[in-house]
């Protein structure tokens, strides 16, 4: 029973709160989108990339502000029944929000779907 209870403990401190689609707050991990072992999943492999972009142009910064964007390369093999030979890359993406010189680094999944959300520090429209 202990162990459930700190398990449950560290589930909460794990969550934070972002603005989800349509500016409603939502709970999300704090590494939600800012790990390779919780990457931001967009879906739609044939049109994987236009779904980032399509992401990343509705995120902005915590106070509304505009961000800029620019593809960082790839990484992280990982397993999907949706990737070549079952087997999908993250894409890296830097992201930065006017008036702040420091960029955070974005991982996006373009293989598999899940619901969108705004990684912490950022709001979705």
């Amino acid at each position: 029973m202990k162990n459930l209870l700190l398990y449950g403990c560290m589930a909460i401190l794990a969550v934070g709160c972002a603005a989800g689609a349509g500016g409603k707050a939502a709970k999300v991990a704090d590494d939600y989108g800012y790990s390779e072992n919780n990457p931001i999943k967009v879906g739609g492999v044939g049109d994987g990339p236009a779904n980032e972009r399509a992401y990343l142009n509705r995120l902005k910064g915590p106070n509304g502000e505009r961000i800029t964007y620019t593809r960082n390369g790839s990484c992280c093999h990982f397993e999907t029944s949706k990737g070549f030979l079952g087997m999908g890359l993250l894409d890296i993406y830097m992201v930065t929000v006017q008036g702040d010189s420091v960029p955070k680094k974005l991982y996006i999944n373009m293989y598999d779907k899940a619901k969108l959300y705004a990684p912490k520090g950022f709001l979705i429209k």
